[in-house]
């Protein structure tokens, strides 16, 4: 169990059954943003997929996907309940004949065994994945920036509707979003761990989305880790907000343009993981067949929780809990679902 976080004097200023209606009147309002600004439809999606199509996410590389066996497949086979859909919906477009311009999203739900849980982490994820697919002249830092805008202005929509149907909540987010690369962050507070630098930024700026994460700073660190196999580590990042209600930097957003097959190259020898060049999907990348996309996820939940102040993940949120976070809950009167 990570470090809990309790708000002096916080109490929730809905109960169990206005928050639930609170969360469906988020996601709605929200999805409709989403996929107005972007262009997106909506599809069905996996809950689990086999290792050997190098379809799932490897996050940071060392998180170990939930796993079962297949009974009925004759030979022995396993499945693995899916981390993200980072690589799949880049499949998805191209199998299901989308054109330049068109995109998808879905629900994504997963389950990450080795998450530490505290306020804003559960084993449980639930996100928005979406994936759009780009001309090759759109392949620069100007597009991703004109695409982070467009997310942008559907949460500050969100809130602006939230605080017309609430009259508990007041709008935060700052008019424009400020963009930063990890590494003009790091010579920004040299002093500073990744981690505080994130949050001396976004308490500062109120929103923010850092640029090209995953590679090697000058410092010999990275600023968070990032699968090889997925992002441009030149041209993705991470879109955060100050939550006053925790004193936190809120990742909201993760998103990047996808690796081309130089990219994918470079990445994959920086973390000396050549051999899934050989798996059917990096294999369709380095051979030109999948299309060049855009994409990334938004957190369900976290959304929810922001947009409705809430303390705890666990208060938009079904999973389970360490025993000690129930019993720090129960004594501070904040409910889980």
């Amino acid at each position: 169990m990570g470090e809990i976080i309790i708000p002096q004097g916080y109490k929730s200023a809905l109960n169990l059954h206005d928050t639930q209606v609170a969360i469906k009147t988020v996601k709605d309002y929200f999805q409709h943003e989403l996929t107005h600004r972007l262009h997106l439809l909506r599809v069905t999606a996996p809950l689990f997929v086999q290792p050997e199509t190098g379809l799932n996410d490897n996050l940071n590389g060392v998180e170990h996907p939930v796993s079962f066996e297949l009974k009925d497949q004759g030979t022995k086979k396993t499945a693995e309940i899916v981390q993200s859909l980072a690589k799949w919906k880049r499949y998805a477009l191209h199998k299901y004949g989308f054109s330049e311009g068109e995109g998808i999203y879905t629900d994504m739900n997963a389950i990450r065994q080795d998450e530490v849980t505290d306020n804003i982490h559960s084993v449980y994820v639930d996100q928005w994945d979406w994936e759009k697919i780009m001309s090759p002249e759109e392949r620069n830092l100007d597009f991703l920036k004109s695409t982070v805008k467009d997310i942008y202005e559907a949460l500050k929509n969100t809130e602006k509707h939230m605080a017309d149907q609430y009259d508990y909540i007041e709008t935060i987010l700052p008019d424009e979003i400020f963009f930063i690369t990890s590494q003009e962050l790091e010579d920004r507070y040299p002093d500073l761990t990744p981690k505080e630098r994130e949050y001396t930024i976004t308490k500062e700026k109120g929103a923010v989305f850092i640029m090209q994460i995953g590679g090697v700073l000058a410092s010999g660190e990275r600023q968070d880790g990032r699968s090889p196999d997925y992002d441009d580590w030149s041209l993705n990042g991470d879109l955060i907000v100050y939550y006053p209600v925790l004193d936190i930097a809120l990742e909201l957003s993760s998103m990047g343009i996808r690796v081309n097959a130089d990219a994918l190259r470079v990445q994959l020898k920086e973390c000396g993981c050549q051999s899934r060049a050989k798996l059917p999907f990096q294999k369709s990348i380095l051979n030109g067949t999948l299309p060049q996309t855009i994409g990334g996820g938004i957190g369900q939940s976290r959304i929810c929780m922001f947009f409705l102040r809430k303390a705890h993940i666990g208060e938009v949120q079904c999973s389970v809990w360490p025993m000690e976070t129930r019993e720090v809950m129960d004594v501070m009167n904040i409910q889980l679902l």
